[in-house]
């Protein structure tokens, strides 16, 4: 089968397609033929030598892809042959075919085509299970989204306002805040010029965020925990700022707060099961009745693969880019 191979870590330019062995199915694993698969900010970090794949996983890059079932491992239940479906992969999407456990497996969702099923399963399954699953959001609480015109975002936007929260979204510039407003967004906060500590607190009548979804990591960490309300919950499940930031202990004792830093993909494989049981279960009913809809920035064919990590680079996205790998 083609895949996308990394020769060494760095830009765009390292990313190769090659012939490479087919997979073959293990017990409880199924294989995917790849129609679609979602390009990830993780991607990037792997491409870029900061993010390895996880012992035992594939190093082809890709945390998600949809599909057709080829073929069917020993012990799978609940899928055939044929079937369309989308999936939560540790690695892998950026090929023809894929392997994956048939728990990270989920039936492509009524009014969504196969190839925009590929934008779903990173995005869903993360926000599900930190907004949700982990901080608790409840309805009419404020969750304050940063990143509102990334994939996660995007999807976090929609998720929340379905749910009955109130969102705020940080975004750069006019053109993606006006697409966090557009998806549900209550009010979204162009971090470039505004302060989004200031901005919360006027909106929220200093009562501040419930919760929080930081992607940026370090640099926001002392004024997220600022904005949250008492019993806040901050989830930071990315670093694209930096590392390492200052926490005010006094002030999160105070607030009675909790800070939370989850990652997804080197979780074992029965967590990410429970995970895509609890969406089908929560989230796909929502994906059928349009009230959460995949947002796809473009679709770029997988042979065009640098230069869909260059869109993700540059920050020229708004929701998802998909890569196209064979015919719908």
């Amino acid at each position: 089968m083609r895949a996308v191979v990394l020769e060494g870590a760095g830009g765009p330019e390292v990313l190769t397609l090659r012939d490479v062995p087919d997979p073959e199915p293990g017990p409880g694993e199924v294989v995917v033929d790849v129609v679609a698969a979602g390009v990830n900010r993780a991607d990037i970090m792997q491409r870029q030598g900061n993010y390895p794949p996880p012992p035992g996983a594939s190093d082809i890059p890709g945390l998600e892809c949809s599909g057709r079932i080829a073929a069917l491992g020993p012990d799978v239940d609940g899928f055939a042959v044929g079937d369309e479906v989308c999936a939560l992969l540790a690695g892998g999407g950026y090929a023809e075919k894929v392997a994956v456990p048939a728990g990270q497996v989920l039936p492509r969702p009524e009014g969504v085509s196969l190839v925009e099923a590929a934008a779903l399963p990173e995005a869903v399954c993360t926000v599900w299970s930190n907004v949700f699953m982990l901080a608790g959001l409840q309805p009419r609480e404020t969750l304050l989204v940063h990143g509102g015109a990334s994939g996660i975002g995007t999807t976090a936007i929609q998720l929340a306002t379905a749910l009955g929260a109130r969102v705020l979204a940080t975004a750069g510039g006019p053109a993606k805040c006006a697409a966090c407003r557009d998806l549900g967004a209550d009010v979204a906060i162009d971090y470039r010029e505004q302060d989004f500590v200031e901005v919360v607190r006027d909106a929220t009548d200093s009562h501040g965020a419930d919760v929080i979804l930081d992607i940026v990591g370090g640099p926001y960490l002392d004024r997220n925990v600022s904005t949250l309300a008492t019993e806040g919950r901050l989830v930071v499940i990315g670093m694209q700022g930096g590392r390492k930031g200052e926490l005010d202990l006094g002030r999160l004792l105070v607030k009675r707060a909790a800070v939370i830093a989850t990652g997804l993909r080197a979780r074992p494989v029965a967590e990410k099961a429970a995970i895509v049981a609890s969406v089908r279960e929560n989230v796909w009913p929502l994906v059928a009745d349009g009230h959460l809809r995949p947002v796809v920035d473009r679709v770029v064919p997988i042979d065009q693969v640098a230069e869909a990590h260059g869109v993700l680079d540059r920050g020229e996205q708004v929701g998802k880019v998909l890569l196209a790998v064979r015919e719908e």
